[in-house]
């Protein structure tokens, strides 16, 4: 044995009562499990480890990271490997950068400055979803990546890649491409397929569009993950849409940041969770993720309506400076709802902005848009169209419009996983980036008990990796691999804060992957036992 953690408690991940144990490693996996009824000697290794007081769990998955370009850049990756996370689902709501051709990747690289910055810093050598895998597996000089990870296929890109930015129907021959497009990407690894629907171009694309593309994802038996087309004045037709569209495609449905947002879904979760009991009942196959947090976070570009982002990023400032252009985008922003606003008139002092791509800029950096606009003496939309303009689309932003009530809910459901959709990127980003899975632990499951302890690592670690479909993952099992978290139930909590959101978890003393510490004593290594996770199934049907 390599290592053996004496006298742990085992959270095991099916959500069935702990118990104390000795856990050996060996070679990557869980050699040995010894309850401390069995009977026997108990497990030795060269290394032991004592254990008392700490819990041990699998490792965590983060089913909607945004760390596609970090993992490339930041070989520490320390927002989540302290966390407690092994594994980050990438490609997340239809933007990401495989597969592209030349112009494709300029035109995502512009479109997600936001969320990773403008990629001047990393070497994009590849084109395909295969050759993006395999950067992140080369990563750091060979040595790999700090956590594993998975990709889906970004239909917003795919659309970009063969229609362009028109809001239009895509001839035969460019759905034809489109198909080919994903097919290609789960041939070689992805495990699905991604979608923003309230981010051109993916949003452009209809109905049957999107059934003919999950057909392809269900072929090679993969899931739909949409971000779809409102979290606000149309969820739960939204929800409903999804849930239909994915019946007829025969494909599994996995809901992004399935959260009910805005004043007018108030109290409303427990409409969405009926909805998705019923679909369940039927036979429907679904999951969902949510964040322990009620704002949310995005683009200050995504808050404009689809049709002043037709055309890529260049004309969205081309109408931006056009004074009449201008003032119908305020009107549709303000007055009527834009479809980026999922069709809720925008309230500027729920809009904070919490990063920057020009540095000069940083003044806005904390403030709301209002408390901008009213130190500047002039009118909200003033200050939005003027940050917009100079930061060229840049500029990131906490919407604070979520409800405490709807969170608790939603995270209750048997169907939910964890995901911290953390964008990393900005001066003071969303702290879910950074303590998404702690806060679960501390805040949610221990200091309020929305959840038990047991079931709320089973919505972190098997659920997940029961719908990734890893057969060796997920659960502490003899043989399984050893993608471990051990932590303090009675201090485990969120470090970060929206005052100091990179600050790092408390309570989690070590993390492994493949039974290598990337965690040790509260630290990091140097360890990189990151590797990529590709389904490789051959076609369904």
């Amino acid at each position: 044995m390599d290592t053996v953690f004496r006298d742990v408690r085992v959270i095991d991940g099916s959500g069935g009562p702990s118990y104390r144990a000795d856990v050996a490693l060996a070679d990557g996996r869980i050699a040995a499990l010894h309850r401390a009824s069995d009977a026997g000697p108990r497990p030795s290794a060269a290394r032991t480890v004592d254990a008392a007081g700490l819990a041990l769990a699998p490792g965590f998955i983060d089913m909607h990271a945004h760390s596609d370009l970090a993992l490339l850049r930041d070989p520490e990756h320390s927002a989540k490997a302290a966390q407690g996370v092994t594994l980050e689902v990438l490609g997340q709501d239809g933007l990401s950068y495989a597969p592209v051709d030349d112009r494709t990747l300029a035109e995502v690289r512009r479109a997600i400055t936001g969320w990773n910055g403008d990629g001047a810093d990393i070497d994009f050598s590849w084109r395909t979803v295969g050759g993006y895998l395999d950067a992140l597996d080369t990563a750091h000089g060979g040595r790999g990546i700090a956590v594993n990870a998975a990709y889906l296929v970004p239909q917003g890109t795919v659309r970009m890649y063969a229609v362009g930015w028109d809001d239009r129907t895509p001839s035969p021959a460019e759905l034809d491409a489109m198909r080919q497009l994903v097919a290609e990407g789960l041939a070689q690894g992805a495990v699905g397929m991604s979608s923003g629907l309230t981010y051109t171009p993916g949003m452009y694309a209809e109905n049957a569009e999107l059934t003919a593309l999950c057909r392809v994802v269900a072929a090679y038996d993969g899931y739909y993950c949409p971000h779809h087309r409102s979290y606000g004045a149309g969820a739960l037709a939204a929800y409903e849409e999804m849930v239909e569209l994915t019946r007829n495609a025969g494909c599994a449905l996995h809901l992004a940041h399935a959260t009910m947002n805005f004043g007018v879904n108030k109290g409303r979760a427990a409409e969405l969770l009926a909805l998705l009991d019923a679909a369940l009942a039927g036979g429907a196959d679904i999951s969902l993720d949510t964040y322990p947090y009620t704002p949310g976070s995005t683009t200050l570009v995504a808050m404009l309506p689809s049709w002043a982002n037709e055309g890529g990023p260049e004309a969205t400032l081309t109408r931006l400076r056009d004074a009449g252009t201008a003032e119908r985008i305020r009107h549709h922003v303000e007055e009527v709802g834009s479809d980026g606003c999922h069709g809720v008139p925008i309230e500027w002092d729920t809009i904070e902005v919490s990063g920057v791509s020009d540095p000069g800029l940083g003044s806005y950096v904390g403030r709301t848009v209002a408390r901008s606009a009213a130190l500047r003496g002039e009118a909200p939309w003033v200050t939005a169209r003027r940050l917009l303009i100079d930061d060229r689309l840049g500029s990131t932003i906490l919407q604070h419009v979520g409800h405490e009530e709807n969170v608790r809910a939603i995270m209750r459901h048997p169907v939910h996983t964890g995901g911290s959709d953390g964008i990393l990127q900005g001066t003071k980003p969303h702290p879910r980036a950074y303590g998404t899975f702690p806060r679960y632990l501390g805040h949610y499951a221990r200091d309020l008990g929305v959840l038990s302890l047991e079931e709320t690592v089973a919505h972190l670690t098997s659920r997940p990796a029961a719908r990734l479909r890893l057969p060796d993952r997920g659960l502490v099992r003899e043989g399984y691999r050893a993608d471990l978290v051990l932590f303090d139930p009675q201090t485990v909590a969120a470090g970060s804060t929206f005052d100091a959101p990179r600050a790092l978890p408390v309570g989690i003393p070590h993390v492994l992957i493949d039974g290598r510490f990337v965690i040790e004593d509260g630290r990091r290594t140097d360890v990189l036992a990151g590797r990529t996770i590709r389904r490789t199934p051959g076609r369904r049907r």
